[in-house]
């Protein structure tokens, strides 16, 4: 792979802020590219955000779309983790309905062998699809409408092999009481309970669990669900005290014009996820030439309001009082930009407004298409 390293911005008269800042990924797939090239990209960013000073750096799970390739994030975890050095890396997140949690933890167990430390397990409970692709994934119309998140998460826990109050085993006499989830002397990674509603975040708070709310996708409920999650926090083995993400979308450029150029691509993508359409990452150039009517321009608007974007400066600004307002101990950015070069370049120039490296080692810098 070439490389790349970081250009550093004019030095800032802001002192370095103690926001940490993490990344969520979903390996957009570009138009004109391709899925191997997206999960090549990805391995790239996962590198500059090690080297930039990010926390940790999280795959989402979603299925049958053109746009992006992170259908199996427990296999790119694995990857990322061996080719980065100290970010944290995990899911954002594995959606539990889909899958056994037997299969669950021994995957995370295994990663956690293999990344001791680093490994963070991202639980939601959306299919992360269409309605018949989920049921593809879950196998049955009752699997598809079963509610049993608290239940699935119950099993999870006792599988992690740990006595934690009650939630480390099996009850006595309970029919998986000798199923253990292998490697046996590994354990399991921290939990993050995901969600876009109230749901989750009171789920978290009373599972002690850290919890991460989706404000791209639902800015509206943030304030509600993230002061719940305060509000009703149980300590747990896992967490003494609460800890909430915000995860938003951030996206930098050295103007703001050119920030709001590259941003274009975000909105007619939406606009497609909207319409059903499964397409990769349109251009910026395709975006600004698209004939958007009244209805789908108030649309793209009104995603637009719930994005981050703008000088290194202004994202910075912006992103430390979405952080006050709601209560975030931590804030995750994405932007599935059409532009590899330019999403690394956008992530260093956020990194180096919030001076992210001033707290980390240097290590190299990240590959590039």
């Amino acid at each position: 792979m070439r490389r790349v390293f970081n250009t550093p911005m004019p030095p800032s008269t802001m002192p370095p802020s103690a926001l940490p800042l993490s990344i969520l990924d979903l390996v957009p797939v570009s138009e004109g590219s391709s899925g191997p090239q997206a999960i090549t990209n990805s391995i790239s960013l996962a590198q500059a955000a090690d080297a930039a000073g990010y926390t940790r750096y999280w795959i989402a799970e979603h299925h049958n779309t053109s746009s992006v390739v992170s259908s199996a994030p427990e296999i790119l975890i694995g990857v990322l983790a061996t080719h980065t050095q100290r970010i944290r890396v995990g899911s954002g997140g594995i959606m539990l309905p889909n899958h056994a949690p037997l299969k669950v933890a021994e995957n995370f167990r295994t990663l956690e062998a293999l990344a001791p430390g680093r490994i963070d397990l991202g639980i939601g409970r959306a299919p992360g699809t269409d309605g018949v692709t989920a049921l593809a994934l879950r196998g049955s119309q009752e699997a598809l409408h079963r509610d049993d998140l608290p239940d699935q998460l119950a099993e999870l826990r006792a599988y992690s092999g740990q006595d934690d109050g009650g939630a480390g085993y099996f009850p006595a006499n309970h029919p998986l009481g000798a199923v253990r989830a292998s490697p046996v002397d590994v354990p399991l990674p921290p939990i993050y309970l995901l969600g876009s509603s109230t749901y989750s975040a009171q789920l978290a708070a009373h599972l002690g669990y850290g919890f991460a709310f989706a404000y791209h996708f639902s800015a509206a409920a943030a304030g509600e669900a993230m002061s719940l999650y305060r509000q009703n926090f149980r300590p747990s083995a896992q967490l003494a005290a609460p800890h909430a993400i915000l995860a938003t979308v951030a996206v930098a450029a050295d103007t703001e014009p050119e920030a709001e150029r590259l941003a274009s691509s975000l909105g007619l993508m939406f606009l497609n996820i909207r319409r059903g359409q499964s397409r990769p990452i349109p251009s910026p150039e395709e975006a600004l030439a698209y004939p958007y009517s009244a209805a789908e321009r108030a649309f793209v608007q009104s995603y637009r309001a719930t994005q981050t974007v703008g000088t290194p400066q202004q994202v910075r600004a912006e992103l430390e009082a979405l952080a006050a307002r709601y209560g975030a101990d931590e804030i995750m950015i994405t932007a599935a930009l059409h532009s590899h070069a330019a999403r690394v370049r956008s992530y260093e120039l956020i990194a180096q407004a919030f001076e992210l490296g001033s707290k980390q080692p240097a290590l190299a810098g990240a590959a590039s298409d």
